[in-house]
């Protein structure tokens, strides 16, 4: 029986490519964070994003 090894093809891994504008001084934010904690601005970014989409009140 041959072992049967699966390839990720890119969009399988559960993750989308967006787009997104952001301020100048937010991404200098991002950056500094990301640099201090030895993350990349993408796995920083992420992790903002979780912590953050739980929480947040929108009211009108």
């Amino acid at each position: 029986m041959k072992d049967v090894i699966k390839i990720n093809r890119k969009g399988d891994d559960g993750y989308k490519v967006i787009s997104v504008r952001i301020k100048d001084g937010t991404l200098d934010k991002i950056e500094e964070l990301a640099k201090r904690s030895n993350r990349s601005r993408n796995e920083l970014i992420n992790i903002l994003l979780e912590s953050s989409v739980d929480n947040v009140e929108i009211s009108d």
